[in-house]
């Protein structure tokens, strides 16, 4: 097992107590749920769940994309507002 207490925070990685969700951690939720299910991670009472929102998250990150693809002179801010 790892020593937690000797490894370095990514580079990348958000502060602590941030609320700012990104494209990018949307995309990951995505990459997580395909490996999840494919995994077999989900009892199938939960599948319906789990697709649904995977729906809405892929269709998300779809109109986002379109929009970027739309209007590309927009800055490129790919923070989502939590609304916290």
């Amino acid at each position: 097992m790892a020593d937690v207490q000797n490894q370095q925070p990514a580079a990348d990685a958000p502060k602590q107590g941030s609320t700012e969700l990104t494209i990018n951690d949307l995309n990951a939720m995505k990459v997580i749920i395909d490996i999840a299910s494919s995994r077999g991670a989900f009892k199938p009472n939960e599948m319906v769940a789990v697709g649904q929102t995977y729906t809405k998250l892929e269709t998300f990150l779809n109109a986002v994309a379109a929009q970027q693809a739309a209007n590309p002179a927009a800055p490129a801010s790919d923070a989502v507002d939590t609304g916290a």
